[in-house]
Formats: structure tokens, sequence, C-alpha cells
């Protein structure tokens, strides 16, 4: 009927968003509250998620997560079943922390490395180890891993993080495949240059110059995507979703 009001499409689901409290992920558990989600905000940045929960009500809650901790993934989960609060069931978890660390090949120490290799990858393992239990009395469950346009061209410096990203894309295939038949989808996000934190003191006017749109995104465009996944993507699993601004078309010549 013309006027009515469109009913939240994710109305008492119970989500997890890891590195929720700034950034890509500040924006993905607004994005997901908005649609009337109880959202977990998971963060090392323990006061910032706070703030974030309180500032959006009670449907946002917010944990430490240190996303390399087992134990870390299993309380968050236990604070998102908790009764009367949403489902209590998780049916949506985005992994989305992760940090990056530039240095040479030669100047990177394996310190480093796996520091990145475990935030990045094994924290995105061990949340889809923590919430598949959960999302299978469930009936079923949606996770959105966080790529990067690297996983498909590489970027000098980054030989960790470019690593790093390109095994979440393989991850994610591989747990589509398994957990497929409970009706769990597993897809990746592709961020290209995304103006947050992680960007700061980019040259974005010289870099985008090369980029089809000629400038960076922003976190609430690469949300907006991962809504789609969520809520619309209902026969997609395995797949990769890029955010990229073109860049992953290829490189313009000549202008």
């Amino acid at each position: 009927m013309t006027g009515e009001t469109a009913r939240p499409r994710l109305e008492g689901r119970v989500a997890i968003v890891s590195g929720g409290a700034r950034g890509i992920g500040e924006a993905h558990v607004r994005a997901l509250a908005g649609e009337g989600a109880h959202v977990l905000v998971g963060d090392v940045l323990a006061d910032e998620g706070a703030a974030l929960a309180k500032e959006l009500g009670e449907r946002v809650r917010s944990v430490m997560l240190d996303v390399t901790s087992e134990a870390d993934w299993t309380a968050a989960v236990a604070a998102a079943e908790q009764d009367g609060w949403g489902s209590g069931a998780v049916t949506i978890l985005i992994n989305n922390a992760g940090i990056i660390d530039p240095s040479p090949i030669g100047e990177l120490s394996a310190e480093r490395w796996r520091r990145t290799i475990d935030v990045n990858l094994t924290g995105h393992f061990l949340g889809i180890k923590a919430v598949v239990d959960s999302m299978r009395r469930a009936g079923g469950g949606v996770i959105v891993n966080t790529s990067s346009m690297t996983s498909e061209i590489a970027v000098s410096q980054l030989a960790h993080y470019t690593s790093s990203k390109h095994a979440i894309a393989g991850l994610t295939k591989a747990a589509a495949l398994e957990l497929g038949g409970d009706g769990i989808r597993v897809n990746s996000l592709h961020p290209g240059m995304i103006r947050t934190a992680m960007t700061e003191g980019a040259p974005e006017e010289r870099m985008a110059a090369k980029y089809p749109l000629r400038r960076f995104g922003t976190p609430e465009e690469v949300a907006r995507m991962m809504l789609f996944i969520v809520c619309d993507a209902t026969y997609a699993s395995g797949d990769a979703f890029p955010v990229d601004g073109g860049i992953l078309a290829g490189i313009m010549m000549g202008e």
C-alpha cells in the first residue's frame, strides 16, 4: 500500500561484526542495525565499540574481541546468543577485522608476517568455526568474509597483506562447499581503496586518476554491498563481490 513503511529486512536476526568499532566495520554495524538486526560489535578497540553500542541503542552490544583468540570468539558467540536478545542464534557473521603493515619483503620480519596472517586470515577461520553450530541450530545463515582488491592484484610492500587476502578468497570457497548443505552461505567482499583510517594519508587524487570512477570509495558503499550479499544474493555462495570503483577492470592509459 502507498505510504506503508517497509519492514526491516533483518528484524530479530543476530549478527556479529568483527572489527566493528570504526571504519568499514562501523558502517556494517550501522547498516545491519538499520535493517532491524541485533548486532554484536567485536573489536580490540573496546572503548570505541562500547561508545558505538551506546549510541545505537539496545539492539547493539559490544565485546572485546581479539580475532586471533579462539576463547574470545567463543565468548562473543555466547554473548550474542543470550536469551531475550534477538533470535538467540547467530545467523549473520561479518568477518571484517584486519590489519595492514607495509614493508618491503627484504625488511619484513617473520613476526610481522605471522601477525598479519593471524589477524587477517586465521581470525576469519576462527570466526567461521565459532558460529557454525549456532547457524546450524538456526537452520542456516550467511557469512561475509572481507578480502580485498589485492586478492586479484598485488600491491608492492604488502606481500603479507596481499597473501592473506588471496587466502581469504580460498577459505571462502572451501567454507561454501562444506557449509552449503547446512543452509549457510559464505561469500567474500573485496573492497578497493576506501576512505578510512587505514588509507589516511594516501594520495587519493593521484591514485584515483587511473581508476574508472576517479575516487576512493566510502565505508557506507561497502556496507551497502554487504547488505546486498546478506539480504538479496540468496543464491550466491563461494562468490566474490568487488566494491572497487572499477580498479579490477584494468589500467587506464593515455589520460
